[in-house]
Parts: C-alpha cells; sequence; structure tokens
C-alpha cells in the first residue's frame, strides 16, 4: 500500500473522500487495542461467517490486528461516514499473501477485503457501492497499485454478485491454501477470483 499509508500511525486519516448523496467517509489505520471490540461485535455476527473469525474472542481478534499492524506487506483500516465507524477495510501485496500461490501475481496487484459493519434498522440501499467507489479510489491514488483483487468465499454468492456489480471482473475458483505459522492461522479456503484494473491501465490493455 501506499507509504502514506503504512507509515500513518492509529487515529490519523489516511484517505478522505466526499460522496454526493452519501456523506464523507475517512480512512483510518485500525488501533488494534481501541478497536478491537468494535471488530469482534462484527466478525463474530452470522452475517459475517465468511470472514472466518466467528469462533475468535476479543483478545484474539486483537492479537491478529496487532500481527497485521506489524507487518509492512499487509494494512487494515477503519472506514467512517461522517465520523461513525462503519466498515473494516484491508489491503495487502498479492506477491506476499498465499493468493500468489493461485494465480500468476502481476507487478501492481492489491488485494482487498471489505466488511461492512451491521446496519441499525433498515439497509441503506446503494451504502456498500459508496463504499467500494473510495475504497477503489483510496488505493489507485498510490501510482504503484495497478489492479485490485479480491478472493471472496466461493459459497458467498452476494459478494460474488456485488463485486461484479462494481465493475470486477470475474476469474476462478480456487482453493487458498492453508497457512498455520505461530502468529497466524487461517484455513484453506475455496475463494472465487475477481479482478479490477486501474483505468489507465484497462485502456492500454484494450
Amino acid at each position: 500500500m501506499t507509504a502514506a499509508a503504512s507509515a500513518a500511525s492509529a487515529g490519523q486519516a489516511v484517505h478522505t473522500q466526499v460522496v454526493e448523496g452519501f456523506g464523507t467517509v475517512t480512512l483510518t489505520p485500525v488501533d488494534p487495542a481501541a478497536d478491537s471490540a468494535l471488530i469482534h461485535s462484527w466478525v463474530t455476527q452470522e452475517r459475517a461467517r465468511f470472514w472466518g473469525m466467528g469462533g475468535a474472542g476479543r483478545e484474539l481478534v486483537q492479537e491478529i490486528y496487532e500481527d497485521i499492524d506489524r507487518r509492512t506487506t499487509h494494512h487494515a483500516f477503519m472506514a467512517s461516514r461522517d465520523g461513525e465507524q462503519v466498515a473494516l477495510f484491508q489491503t495487502y501485496d498479492c506477491a506476499e499473501d498465499r493468493v500468489s500461490e493461485c494465480y500468476e501475481v502481476r507487478p501492481g496487484d492489491v488485494g482487498v477485503h471489505l466488511l461492512v459493519g451491521p446496519a441499525e434498522g433498515t439497509a441503506e440501499r446503494g451504502f456498500t457501492g459508496a463504499l467500494m467507489t473510495v475504497l477503489i479510489d483510496f488505493v489507485f491514488s498510490d501510482g504503484a497499485a495497478r489492479r485490485l483483487i479480491v478472493e471472496p468465499d466461493a459459497r458467498n454468492t452476494k459478494a460474488i454478485a456485488r463485486m461484479e456489480r462494481t465493475g470486477f471482473v470475474l476469474g476462478p475458483e480456487v482453493v487458498l491454501p492453508e497457512i498455520d505459522l505461530p502468529e497466524v492461522y487461517l484455513p484453506a479456503k475455496p475463494a472465487r477470483l475477481a479482478f479490477f484494473s486501474a483505468p489507465e491501465a484497462a485502456s492500454a490493455t484494450a
């Protein structure tokens, strides 16, 4: 991710964008100690089952994001709308992630994850789409980023359809390999790859 993003301290915004008719969206690096309780409340809900942390306790959630915070290849951000935290956004260098074992990584490939917090009352139409617009703009604000990669669970048809509506091009179904390390454990995961090229990159290959 950008040097500014990786160098920013917790609580310091790395991106602010006004979306007409939606509000002001701000991205701030996750503060594991301060944000772990809220993140835990989101990831342990049934609606977030594909996030893969349903059985995690708050302490484990904090440890996971402390591990991400120590890395230079993986980053986590809280997304706020008009000052209210509404989503968790993560980026990673595809060449330094298990997804690299499932496809041919290109220079400038950036992996992304998005978890939208639960809505209060009726879900707001267009909410996730507005957030995706901001997140795409944020990643491509780094001139080194050329293409976004997502790998939602292959069974998560809702997320896959959302990626298609956003403009991602579907790729193959793959199985992300298990990772079993002292600092992190990730089970094998059936996933559907999808790709979104930077506008100038897409024009160059057209």
